[in-house]
């Protein structure tokens, strides 16, 4: 038997399903360091929420109430979520509440829950409205349509964004 014969050759059916078998895993790990590559070019790797505050108003109570609402618009340019967690203005009477309407039971009625918190996703806008999420407040005597209230938002990851709400009448559709 001559050395030549001793020598165990893989045959070219074995070779090309090795070939296969590692370039799965190949592929895989290619596919997701290019979605990481394209994520991080896109300047969402790791950053923080970016949040600007518009839109504010406030409804101008009725009759002899002084409760009312207000109302904003929150984005988040950024790629982390974060969420709004209280409201104050020097401007209102006594304290001022999250709240959120919600269904009660097949959508018949609707009642006010105050909430802790109003998430503001990343990438996202929270838009407050009489239907959804928004602040509960007691106005200060003397406000008319049109005057400017201030209010200060406060975020669990962002720093506090001062803004204005400006002052309409219910049933105005004017932002």
């Amino acid at each position: 038997m001559s050395e030549e014969q001793g020598l165990w050759r893989p045959s070219g059916r074995r070779v090309a399903e090795a070939l296969v078998a590692a370039l799965v895993p190949v592929a895989a790990c290619g596919v997701a360091l290019g979605g990481l590559t394209a994520w991080v070019g896109a300047g969402k790797a790791g950053s923080p929420p970016r949040i600007a505050v518009s839109s504010g108003r406030v409804l101008l109570p009725y009759g002899d109430s002084t409760q009312t609402a207000a109302f904003f618009d929150v984005a988040n340019a950024g790629g982390a979520d974060d969420r709004l967690v209280r409201v104050t203005s020097t401007a209102t009477r006594g304290g001022i509440a999250l709240s959120r309407h919600r269904a009660a039971g097949g959508g018949a009625a609707a009642y006010k829950a105050d909430v802790d918190s109003v998430p503001v996703p990343a990438g996202g806008t929270l838009s407050m409205s009489p239907h959804g999420a928004d602040v509960t407040l007691r106005a200060a005597a003397g406000w008319r349509a049109g005057d400017l209230v201030p209010f200060t938002l406060h975020f669990e990851h962002s720093a506090p964004v001062r803004t204005f709400a400006v002052v309409v009448r219910p049933g105005d559709r004017t932002r």
